[in-house]
């Protein structure tokens, strides 16, 4: 099968290096490539214009978008569509609002275009060598996609079809949610294991955790590795990426009267961990120092040099 990949950024990259490897053909654009040689050399049509890649793709087209969600995935939809044709199929791999995904569905409709929201797990790895697919849309489109969903994903059972436009991206923000409960778990367990009065391998802790205990699984494996990688934490630091994805899942929840303890808490942590320098936590440090004479902690940069809060 002969398909187009919009986004060859890490996610997108990954796809079309696992597509070939599956005897597909690519024809990949992206404003930004920084591996365009590699990819050619993989066999991967890199091109310099999404008209270019859609006079190459033969009907019904069938196109992934791997593009940030919101904005760029509006901008590129509205430069696609005027150039395909009806029976062309869009395929939205990134980790778009289940809303957006819906309007995107009609959008595309209006021109006889079918259009699939996709939600994509597995990571990067993933990607490359065998992702897990959530796809919301029509059943008939979902169909032609299938067996290139079923090529390019860890087996069987990693394709599911979730139902009506906007569904695949739903389950697939549910999914984000729980994730993020779970990666603050294994956060916390790693902070007491580290200090506590023990003086631990908290990467062999992990391993050991992830054969046979019953809190095996990918991301524990993952933790354990990046243990291993990055044994000294002095030189990190507290800020951590957050795309804002986790607080479209609970704005709905609470609209919905559903109680999210444990992801709302994740949500909160994130806030916290993105603000190194946050003024709230440094005024709650000055307030106790004033009622009740307790210490205002300064904190020190690698040299050891010691700053002011």
């Amino acid at each position: 099968m002969r398909i187009g990949i919009i986004g060859l950024g890490r996610m997108g990259t990954a796809l079309a290096w696992q597509a070939r490897e599956r005897g597909h053909e690519v024809v990949g654009y992206s404003r930004d490539v920084s591996d365009d040689q590699e990819l050619m050399q993989h066999g991967v049509v890199v091109v310099d214009s999404i008209e270019a890649m859609v006079n190459q793709l033969t009907t019904p087209r069938i196109i992934f978008l791997y593009v940030p969600h919101g904005e760029p995935t509006d901008e590129v939809s509205g430069r696609l569509r005027p150039k395909l044709a009806a029976g062309d199929i869009v395929l939205d791999g990134g980790n778009s609002h289940w809303q957006d995904s819906a309007s995107r569905y009609d959008f595309f409709a209006e021109k006889g275009v079918r259009f699939l929201d996709v939600g994509t797990s597995g990571g990067i790895s993933g990607a490359k060598y065998g992702a897990c697919f959530m796809v919301g849309g029509d059943r008939d489109a979902f169909e032609v996609v299938r067996p290139l969903l079923l090529d390019l994903a860890i087996d069987e059972e990693a394709v599911i079809f979730a139902g009506r436009a906007g569904s695949g991206h739903f389950v697939k923000l549910i999914h984000n949610a729980i994730e993020f409960g779970m990666v603050q778990s294994i956060a916390e367990g790693v902070e007491m294991l580290q200090r506590s009065e023990f003086h631990l391998d908290l990467s062999a802790v992990l391993k050991n955790w992830n054969h046979g205990s019953v809190i095996r699984g990918w991301l524990l494996e993952l933790a354990a590795r990046a243990l291993e990688e990055q044994t000294d934490f002095s030189s990190l630091s507290t800020y951590v990426e957050d795309t804002g994805e986790l607080k479209w899942v609970l704005e709905w929840a609470s609209r919905e009267d559903i109680p999210t303890p444990v992801v709302t808490q994740s949500q909160q942590m994130l806030m916290l961990y993105r603000d190194p320098e946050s003024a709230a936590a440094k005024t709650v440090a000055l307030i106790r120092n004033q009622f009740g004479g307790h210490p205002i902690h300064k904190r020190q940069d690698s040299s050891g040099q010691v700053h002011g809060i």
